[in-house]
């Protein structure tokens, strides 16, 4: 039998193909992060987020948003632990020597029927694990945004090893909103059992913020919060006779005044705080003094010495106001600080500039920002960063169309605010923005040299 020899009209057609197979697998590789992210918002990412945005679960009962992260992650080609402090899902990927690095994303919802108009919103039902009672859920803070990206960086990093190397660190967090999740995690021997990152990041999508901007700022993005009660003490007596009891009323209100002085007269005019009394309770009854009030306070820091001017004075303020009022030692007001409280958000000074730095070069300077809020709102995130102190940086994804901050200039609807029943953003800019920051950040930290 002959050999086969290819005619040269053939084997120019074959080099031919060759060279159209070669330059299409060259483009495939040089898609850029931003055409790839893109890509899988289409196919896969846009339909998760509308399933989260769907289906939002309480805090500490996460459990169905768990098991699909989980089997997402899973599928990516990560390692998975479930059930870490409670819902909480780890998942690991080695790819070779490098830095450990961890990112986070929480994923419960909030008890607030949706009111926001989308088409998917939130029909959910769910029972409350601390009341007892079935409310409606919605993702009212954008914890499905955060969820999804981070879907969207794991099969990024998982389809690109060759650009990076180390170890990287996913965690999936249960009950945010509840400051628990981060406490619980660790509790649950959480560096013991999967090794100490080098770096910490995470982010949140925020509607204050243009979609697809970057804020990331030197300093605290989230204050520290406190949540605080004053059970006050009093005398029980008829309301035709309030000299023969000791009024809880005039001084729990007379506490509420004197605490407004903390933030104004103790702390450096140049230093933020709140002392907040968000509820006072006391009494039955038109004419009956009560022998009791009970004020709820949150209280808000961005520096450990403020926490403690403020904690301090409130003990001293609502003490010493009993002591006015002719109260006795066993019957002084009783401030009591809940386990709830968070320590504030600081991020790491040379790791913000570096992620910005990269940011800019990656994915332009147009993109970033860095504006200081200016509410208190708090995170539990620290509980991941402190003790050990590990280098992090917490940064904010913009979610709401630039057309929508233009028009309620304009006089249409204000930019609904998070934790709102009328809380929406723009799903497709967040998610892509929320991948592609966190892709630069993970390659800045554990990716090989060019």
């Amino acid at each position: 039998m002959s050999a086969y020899r290819p005619s040269l009209s053939h084997l120019a057609t074959l080099l031919c193909i060759a060279c159209f197979s070669f330059t299409v697998a060259t483009y495939a590789q040089a898609a850029t992060l931003e055409e790839s992210v893109a890509a899988d918002y289409k196919s896969h990412l846009g339909p998760l987020w509308d399933h989260f945005h769907r289906n939002p679960e309480l805090s500490l009962v996460e459990h169905k948003t768990a098991e699909r992260m989980a089997e997402e992650l899973s599928t990516a080609g990560f390692k998975i632990t479930k059930n870490v402090g409670g819902t909480g899902v780890v998942a690991i990927m080695k790819n070779g020597k490098g830095p450990r690095v961890m990112m986070r994303a929480d994923m419960d919802g909030l008890p607030v029927k949706e009111k926001s108009g989308l088409e998917n919103a939130s029909q959910a039902m769910q029972t409350d694990p601390i009341t007892g009672n079935e409310v409606p859920v919605m993702h009212a803070c954008g914890h499905d945004v955060h969820i999804t990206s981070l879907v969207g960086t794991a099969r990024y990093m998982a389809d690109n090893k060759k650009l990076w190397s180390g170890t990287l660190m996913l965690i999936v967090q249960p009950a945010e909103e509840r400051v628990l999740g981060a406490r619980a995690m660790r509790e649950d021997g959480l560096w013991q059992r999967f090794g100490e990152p080098d770096f910490a990041l995470a982010f949140h999508v925020s509607s204050e913020l243009e979609a697809g901007k970057i804020n990331a700022v030197n300093g605290s993005p989230y204050a520290g919060a406190d949540t605080v009660d004053i059970i006050i003490h009093g005398v029980g007596a008829h309301g035709a006779s309030p000299h023969a009891g000791k009024d809880p009323v005039v001084l729990g209100s007379q506490i509420v005044l004197a605490l407004q002085t903390l933030v104004a007269r103790e702390l450096s005019p140049r230093e933020p705080g709140v002392v907040t009394v968000g509820s006072f309770h006391a009494g039955s009854k038109h004419n009956i003094i009560s022998d009791n009030a009970r004020l709820q306070l949150t209280v808000r820091n961005t520096n450990k010495k403020t926490r403690t001017i403020l904690l301090d004075g409130i003990t001293r303020i609502a003490e010493n106001m009993g002591r006015v009022a002719g109260l006795p030692e066993d019957k002084l007001p009783e401030v009591i600080i809940s386990n709830e409280s968070v320590p504030p958000t600081i991020n790491h000074s040379e790791l913000t500039q570096r992620l910005r730095q990269a940011w800019t070069n990656k994915i332009g300077a147009d993109h970033l920002t860095s504006i200081t809020s200016s509410g208190m709102g708090a995170e539990d995130f620290p509980f991941f960063t402190e003790n050990p102190d590990i280098p992090s940086v917490y940064w904010a994804i913009g979610g709401t169309p630039k057309a929508a901050f233009e028009w309620a200039q304009a006089g249409g609807p204000p930019i609904p605010s998070h934790h709102s029943p009328l809380f929406k953003i723009s799903p497709e800019p967040a998610v892509r923005r929320g991948v592609e920051s966190t892709v630069v950040a993970l390659l800045e930290l554990m990716g090989k040299p060019e």
